[in-house]
């Protein structure tokens, strides 16, 4: 018996029920899965957003202030990683304290130098960001927050905030930290918004995306100028890196006058350094300081000279030192309310500047006249 007409359509009715169920169904549920997972994982790569990394060395109190600080931030998104570099007199009992309230991973590791360190801790991390602070900053509540602002607003893969004295620092820590920030000394390149060269992010206070770190290898084995040295790769490999202006720390920085002069010594040194492995990184106004230091020991020299041959003349070369001098008591006792800390400020102004200036020239000497390799000075007592 034949089948009759009126039975087709319920075999092809029949046939695409059985079809649907046992194979559309499945496979478009199949994909929808995976799309949501995908969607997910790309959305969300990683754990956190930040990871602070810390580097430290024989630095326990101060460790312990900005551990306090990071647990009155406004954001919460991240975790911390604290690097002991071979510390005589290490911070693991402050960090046992943080653990309560905070993400903390501490390491304990032979004393390599902060870029090498810094790197130990990024390859432990978890963050989208590296957030790089030295250990003798203090945050404020909204740090994270201004950086996250920055961020959503117009993201980047490097970034840098300016750094500033808190009221609790000493009248020379304030006069120090003038002089390395305002545009009267060093015209404004380390993260004011007057500035005579581009921003380039200070390991005091820097953030990098993760994959950029790695691709990029961190920071190098330089001792110092290291994060220079990173900025400018960051630059040539065409990443977006800018100033985060409300990302601001409190930075201590040195504590006296000899410690100041031997870290301003160690950064002239290490701007030739820089210059022998990317001629193209001296700009004009890194040369100023040298500039200065010669000029204030020419106008010395003709006052000397002057009092043997014309003593009536000997004053005239003091004048731009003197002039120099009451422009900065001026600018900062009106930006620290203090006249106290701006004539202290004259004195770390010169140290800025003529520290750096001569460390520059004795570089330049060694590196550039007598073909000598990379070095840096007072390796035994920088710290003391």
């Amino acid at each position: 018996m034949g089948i009759t007409v009126d039975v087709y359509p319920r075999i092809v009715l029949s046939a695409f029920l059985l079809f649907y169920f046992f194979t559309l169904l499945p496979l478009n549920a199949l994909f929808t899965l995976r799309s949501s997972l995908f969607t997910f994982h790309f959305s969300f790569p990683f754990p956190m957003r930040y990871s602070f990394i810390i580097p430290v060395y024989n630095r326990p109190d101060e460790v312990d202030e900005l551990l306090d600080s990071l647990t009155r931030l406004s954001v919460k998104d991240f975790e911390v990683i604290v690097v002991e570099d071979g510390s005589a007199v290490t911070c693991s009992d402050v960090c046992a304290k943080y653990a309560d309230s905070l993400d903390l991973h501490y390491y304990d590791k032979p004393n390599s130098g902060p870029g090498q360190s810094r790197n130990y801790g990024v390859e432990r991390a978890k963050g989208e960001y590296v957030l790089i602070l030295d250990s003798d900053v203090v945050v404020p509540e909204g740090y994270l927050k201004a950086v996250d602002d920055e961020l959503d607003a117009n993201p980047a893969d490097a970034f840098g905030g300016p750094d500033c004295a808190h009221p609790s620092f000493t009248d020379t820590q304030k006069a120090i930290s003038y002089s390395m920030t305002s545009f009267f000394t060093t015209g404004g390149i380390r993260g004011g918004k007057k500035k005579l060269d581009k921003f380039y992010p200070r390991s005091f206070n820097m953030g990098v995306r993760r994959d950029v770190y790695a691709r990029l290898e961190g920071f190098s084995k330089m001792r110092f100028g290291e994060d220079i040295d990173f900025s400018i790769r960051i630059f040539k490999a065409g990443c977006r890196c800018r100033l985060f202006p409300e990302a601001w720390v409190w930075h201590k920085r040195r504590t006296d006058f000899r410690k100041f002069f031997r870290q301003v010594y160690n950064s002239g040194i290490a701007r030739i350094n820089l210059y022998k492995k990317y001629p193209e990184s001296l700009k004009l106004v890194h040369l100023l300081p040298m500039v200065f230091t010669v000029g204030v020991m020419s106008m010395l020299l003709l006052c000397l000279v002057l009092l043997a041959v014309a003593p009536s003349w000997a004053w005239l070369p003091l004048v731009p030192l003197a002039l120099y001098c009451l422009l900065i008591f001026i600018d900062s006792s009106c930006v620290n309310h203090s006249i106290k800390i701006g004539f202290l400020s004259i004195a770390s102004a010169y140290i800025q500047l003529m520290g750096y200036g001569f460390g520059f020239i004795e570089s330049w000497w060694k590196r550039c006249v007598c073909g000598k390799s990379e070095f840096s000075a007072f390796e035994k007592t920088f710290y003391k």
